[in-house]
């Protein structure tokens, strides 16, 4: 099933609460729309400025450090 607008924000909020704490969560939020930040723009930024071989390592640490335990469901 995909999830609708308010599924994602909800789970949004979950993720920043719990990562950041209520007030800096708060203010993750102001910030991000006081500077119309473009979220695609800065990741841009940031793997632009990696090469392919590091870009790699880091994902295959980031999949070890993190791995699936969703339950996926083949469409």
């Amino acid at each position: 099933m995909i999830p609708n607008t308010v599924d994602i924000m909800n789970c949004g909020m979950e993720c920043l609460t719990e990562a950041l704490g209520v007030l800096e969560a708060e203010q993750f939020i102001s910030i991000i729309i006081r500077e119309k930040f473009d979220y695609t723009k800065w990741q841009r930024k940031h793997f632009d400025a990696m090469e392919p071989a590091e870009f790699r390592q880091k994902a295959l640490e980031y999949a070890k450090a993190h791995p699936y335990t969703g339950n996926a469901e083949r469409l």
